[in-house]
């Protein structure tokens, strides 16, 4: 069974920084990682595959660089991986970034179930999973936290919902959004960071999978990001290290101060 794990390579969270005069992000000198998320993808899809046989790639869109993180899924256990890159591409927002993956998966012929993490810690938006679905047309599960059942027809999956848990049985092909609480991912082993060091990552374009350019990345996106900024400081803290009683009585004190209690 081949298996399609799409991942994306993310600025560090604790090395973000907003430039003040142009409101964007500031990605010069930050490092980019592996989308947390995504890696509790990599593990469901290289578990199914220990259990069902067949293959597993890793597959992310995005620049150059991009192709750190895809080599880190092969070095986490996926067979091989593919960089979508191009000009064409670029400034996609979701609804574009799942065209370009369908028509990838659509160009690797065989695919019978693609895996995403819940969401990407940029955009936090978790659109590109159903957007998949909805595109190639296929049956979705999302928040997925348990796989019950497992077999080349069919999964049977717990997920979660604001009233519970459901479970579905999907047929394939299928695409999950998974969380963070269906597995504990593998550490990259010596033998898969060596393979990872070595394996070729092969980056498609426009050209590599069809389509029309005027439907990818910012033609193609619906949506605009118009400024991204922090929000003003609101109000000094204030603590107090006294002894507990000592602490409680300031704190009345201030609060009485700016009139928010009798």
């Amino acid at each position: 069974m081949h298996t399609v794990v799409c991942i994306k390579q993310v600025p560090d969270t604790a090395e973000v920084r907003i430039d003040p005069e142009r409101g964007t992000l500031v990605r010069e000198g930050v490092p980019g990682i592996l989308n947390p998320l995504d890696a509790h993808a990599i593990e469901a899809a290289v578990a199914l595959r220990e259990r069902l046989g067949g293959r597993v790639t890793a597959l992310s869109m995005g620049p150059p660089q991009a192709e750190q993180a895809l080599r880190e899924a092969v070095a986490r256990g996926c067979d091989r991986a593919v960089l979508l890159t191009d000009r064409a591409f670029a400034g996609a927002d979701t609804w574009a970034t799942s065209c370009t993956l369908s028509r990838a998966v659509r160009a690797l012929g065989d695919v019978r179930l693609i895996v995403c993490g819940k969401q990407a810690i940029d955009g936090d938006t978790a659109q590109v999973g159903p957007g998949l679905a909805a595109l190639l047309d296929w049956p979705q599960a999302t928040y997925v936290r348990r796989i019950v059942e497992a077999s080349t027809a069919a999964l049977v999956v717990e997920r979660m919902t604001d009233y519970g848990d459901e479970a579905l049985r999907v047929p394939l092909p299928a695409v999950l959004t998974v969380l963070k609480d269906l597995n504990s991912p593998r550490l990259p082993s010596l033998v898969g960071c060596m393979r990872a060091r070595r394996c070729e990552v092969p980056r498609w374009g426009l050209r590599q999978i069809g389509g029309d350019a005027a439907r990818l990345g910012l033609n193609g996106s619906p949506t605009r990001v118009v400024r991204v900024f922090a929000p003003p400081r609101r109000a000094d803290c204030v603590r107090w290290t006294d002894d507990p009683e000592a602490a409680a009585a300031a704190l009345v004190g201030a609060l009485r101060k700016r009139g928010a209690i009798g």
